[in-house]
């Protein structure tokens, strides 16, 4: 950027010669600015590349020659940028001289510098300046200007742009003046350059934008917040085709925009301001545009209203985002226990009466604009003494109006302004929102508890319920809430119903005792004995519509409602689950295992889908944060996947994707089962990591099925390898120097994952891919081996395409056994011969043909343990003699659940011999850090097809 300045500077030989960066050539910038101090179009550029100059020097200065800043402050040089600027001289003038003084406030690091450049107020006389800000160009750069400076504020910078005898601060003026600008980068800007000036401890400051500022500021940010929320309604209102999803979506965005931003605000914990912040959120916001849009949809009305669905999606935002107690404890009461004497016309009146108690419950749109706000509070305070601030906005003829008999009260709140910015509370300074509800809380607790309590039917509940509430208390948002979770039709409303009370239970600033009240216990909540009756049928009533094939449950809605579920009985001690409801949900579980049956095939692909499903859902829980920052959830559920929604968060399309439903359903169920019946989960996953040989594995290979070949990878490497096929994997193996007949694995990979193909010029050459399994059913394979192997004849070439594709063939027929296993199918165990052995008849009629993974529970004495057993091609040196024995204790066919008393199980592996072959030993291979050398031998011949020891 300041390169140019070479271009100019000195015209001849001996000007040429001096340093740019140094005292002197300042002195040179100094003379140049003295002659050219009407801009003109003939110096315009010559004055432009001067003050570049200048801001070089000086950010050279900062850092290595202090005399630079004596020369600039002696010579008042920054006099003339002032001029330059006051001359109307153009945009490219102001854009050059905005963008210098940009980077020079950026770039300055010494506090000594920085206060000599902010000494004599110039800086706030170009603050003030008025630019003309229709210059997209311009506007930028100023509020950038502003912005470095504000990240310069500190205690004592402050005072350089607070003048506390003028009481006026520029920098804070001018910049909110811009909080509604219809750029969004200007927007981002002005949040910034607040919340630095909230953060500065200084309270004259603090103090003077409480009086002087919160009021107008905050009334038209809510203001401004509110009329984009109408926006957002009837973008959602207006578009049920979804066609207007990006701007849905932008309007979302910056409603979490502005929760993100008030939030930000209420955690610098400046007491008094956030008082007012407080009472403007639930009074003009909050209130009367949210939580009032939940019961009452007439669009007719006099107050402005949103829909039910877009009401409790922003209601879960707040409690989602913003965690300061005052604010969230008052609008969660109101939520839970508060009636609609909260608006009432006889309540607004009596506010009207006496504004100083209490305030408006209304979204209206503030007198006058923040402008102009802030001009009159301007005039106002050359008149006359500060005064207490005006807190519930109310217009300030009023004010005017009660003259004298307001000064005695102005110095009483004074005093207690005074005390609470030394972090004293008065008993006068609660939450004015409780005033009403907080009367009746003994009578909502009791009607609560009374209805909870009861171990009846819904409807007696209900009706128990209805009975409390028009003795007692009338809850008519809560009840809406519950009515929503009724799931007959869709779940459009469920979901944010959920999402809701998610939000309260995880909200730290929430006091617990108020979600006890109707039995929803927080995220971290004692020991109890009880929970809600009618919101844990109310959960199971919803798994139990998502295990209908035609139910109109989204997996978003399932899985959240199975989060509360466990949330909502589960305490210290345990489940706490009532018989019942126990048994309800088992009857949704078995309807999901209907439903899975129903989808049930031979097919490849529903093995990929039923491991894929379980895999996203394991490595990808539900993140609600995330679900409430996606806008399409706002529309009508839908179940066309055109629309690029998530398909957890849209109907299934087509029998592919109402398979993957059926899957997850029976996923969520079967695990929300096994968790509250304190079981663990023993056949899930289908593969275990640690049933599995991994690659640095040091195995003992004697007399196992070993292959030599060369591998020759995609790149061009080429090593020597032998090839071994196991019941689940293929492995490279090399073999080990330290030991003889041990190798270590190179390379390991699912047989079921694996494509192979033959090279056409080559008989002796197979091509092998080996993909990695999916995070995602959408996500492109990615292959974790693609390599040539080429092996010493076209016999062995043969033998090894031979048992990787039947071995493919093996390992997927197993898992899928194993899942007609879980979902109560009868198995029937293939006779056909697979990887060189038959199954006899003996023992197909005894055992399974797959294993259960139950190794992890047996000791390693356990001979039921066992490896699968292959005809040998070539093997490595170290032979062991095999010493075959026969067992006559063939264990029952039993379920793969193991059994309490011994802890053994089925039949593991699926090896047997042919009777037509060679009855011969071969040993599988075995970790030889955990086995210190023993070998397991098996006796291959037909009686004895089921057993082998340790010798």
């Amino acid at each position: 950027m300041f390169g140019r300045s070479r271009s100019w500077v000195g015209g001849g030989h001996g000007k040429a010669a001096r340093s740019i960066h140094s005292l002197d050539h300042l002195k040179y910038m100094y003379h140049v600015l003295t002659k050219n101090t009407t801009v003109t179009d003939h110096n315009r550029n010559l004055l432009v590349e001067t003050i570049r100059s200048i801001t070089e020097i000086l950010i050279w200065g900062d850092q290595n020659d202090s005399s630079v800043f004596d020369f600039f402050l002696e010579k008042n040089m920054f006099v003339f940028f002032l001029n330059i600027l006051r001359q109307k001289s153009g945009r490219y003038v102001c854009v050059q001289l905005l963008q210098t003084l940009n980077i020079l406030f950026e770039n300055i690091s010494h506090e000594t510098s920085l206060y000599y450049l902010l000494s004599n107020n110039y800086v706030n006389s170009i603050i003030v300046h008025k630019f003309d800000f229709s210059d997209e160009e311009i506007m930028a750069y100023y509020i950038s200007f502003l912005k470095t400076l504000s990240l310069k504020l500190n205690n004592h910078t402050v005072h350089f742009f607070y003048n506390e005898h003028t009481n006026d601060f520029a920098l804070y003026t001018e910049a909110i003046k811009f909080f509604n600008h219809p750029e969004s980068m200007v927007r981002i800007a002005v949040r910034t350059i607040t919340l630095n000036v909230y953060k500065v401890d200084n309270q004259p400051m603090l103090h003077y934008i409480r009086d002087k500022t919160a009021v107008p500021y905050f009334s038209n940010l809510v203001w401004f917040i509110g009329s984009h929320v109408i926006e957002l309604d009837n973008c959602v209102q207006t578009d049920e085709e979804h066609r207007n999803r990006g701007k849905l979506s932008d309007l979302v965005a910056e409603h979490l925009d502005h929760l993100h931003y008030l939030n930000d605000i209420l955690i610098i914990n400046c007491e008094f301001l956030n008082d007012v912040l407080t009472d403007h959120l639930l009074n003009r916001l909050f209130l009367p545009l949210y939580v009032y849009s939940l019961v009452n949809q007439d669009k007719g009305g006099e107050r402005p209203k949103i829909s039910f669905q877009v009401s409790l999606y922003l209601l879960s935002q707040v409690f989602l985002i913003i965690h300061y107690a005052p604010l969230v404890n008052s609008l969660a009461e109101v939520i839970l226990n508060g009636d609609l004497s909260v608006f009432s016309s006889k309540v607004e009146q009596d506010i009207q009466k006496n504004s100083t108690k209490s305030s408006i419950r209304c979204f209206i749109k503030p007198t006058e604009t923040l402008e102009r706000s802030l001009e009159i509070n301007k005039q106002k305070g050359k008149k006359r003494l500060q005064k207490r601030p005006n807190y519930k906005n109310v217009g300030e003829e009023d004010e005017e109006e009660r003259g004298s008999e307001d000064n005695q009260d102005d110095l009483d709140k004074t005093k207690g302004t005074e005390a609470s910015s030394k972090g004293i509370r008065t008993s006068s300074e609660n939450e004015e929102i409780e005033m009403v509800i907080m009367e009746r809380c003994k009578l909502s607790e009791l009607s609560i508890s009374t209805v909870t309590e009861q171990n009846t039917t819904d409807e007696e509940k209900s009706a128990a319920a209805s009975g409390s509430e028009i003795t007692n208390w009338n809850r008519p948002f809560l009840d809406m809430v519950y009515n929503a979770l009724d799931c007959a039709d869709d779940d459009y409303y469920a979901l944010f119903v959920l999402c809701l009370l998610y939000a309260m239970s995880h909200n730290k600033g929430i006091d617990p005792v108020k979600l006890e009240r109707i039995q929803l216990p927080a995220q971290h909540a004692e020991e109890r004995n009880s929970y809600n009756h009618v919101l844990a049928e109310r959960l199971i009533r919803i798994m139990n519509y998502a295990a209908q094939p035609d139910g109109k449950i989204r997996l978003a809605t399932l899985e959240l409602g199975c989060l509360l579920l466990k949330q909502l009985v589960f305490s210290k001690n345990g489940s706490i689950i009532k018989d019942v409801h126990l048994a309800c949900l088992e009857g949704a579980r078995e309807e999901s295992v209907h439903l899975l049956r129903r989808f049930y095939k031979g097919e490849e692909i529903f093995l990929d889908m039923f491991e894929d499903e379980y895999r996203s859902m394991t490595i990808k829980p539900m993140n609600v944060e995330y679900l409430m920052m996606d806008a399409s959830i706002l529309l009508p559920p839908t179940g066309t996947p055109l629309t690029g929604i998530d398909f957890v968060k849209r109907l299934p399309c087509g029998d592919v994707e109402r398979t993957r439903r059926a899957i997850r359903v029976f996923f969520m169920l079967r695990s929300l089962s096994l968790h509250l019946r304190n079981e663990p989960e023993t056949q899930l996953p289908l593969t275990r990591e640690e049933d599995l040989i991994k690659t640095d594995d040091v195995l003992d290979w004697n007399n196992s099925d070993l292959i030599a070949c060369t591998v020759i990878t995609k790149d061009g490497g080429q090593v020597q390898r032998f090839l071994a096929v196991d019941i689940y994997q293929m492995s490279l193996v090399e073999p080990d120097v330290a030991r003889l007949g041990w190798g270590v694995v190179k390379f390991a990979g699912l047989l079921q994952d694996m494509q192979v193909t033959g090279v056409e010029d080559d008989s002796r050459a197979l091509n092998i891919i080996i993909h990695k399994p999916a995070s995602s059913p959408h996500s492109k394979p990615f292959p974790i081996l693609q390599a040539t192997f080429i092996f010493s004849d076209h016999i062995r070439c043969i033998i090894a395409k031979q048992r990787l594709a039947k071995g493919r063939i093996q390992a997927r027929r197993m898992k899928m056994q194993r899942i007609a296993a879980l979902l109560d199918l009868p198995v029937h165990p293939s006779t056909e011969v697979v990887m060189g052995f038959g199954h006899s008849s003996a023992a197909t009629a005894q055992h399974l043909p797959f294993r259960f993974y139950d190794q992890s529970r047996r000791g390693s004495s356990d001979p039921t343990v066992q490896r699968s057993v292959f005809a040998s091609v070539d093997k490595v040196p170290g032979f062991a003699v095999a010493q075959c024995i026969n067992q006559h204790n063939p264990s029952p066919l039993s379920s793969p659940s193991p059994s309490s008393g011994s802890g053994s199980t089925g039949r593991c592996d699926s090896v047997t011999a042919s009777s037509t072959s060679t009855p011969s030993a071969a040993q599988s291979p075995s970790v030889r850090s955990g086995r210190k050398g023993r070998r397991r031998v098996f006796s291959l011949s037909e009686a004895d097809s089921h057993g082998g020891h340790w010798v």
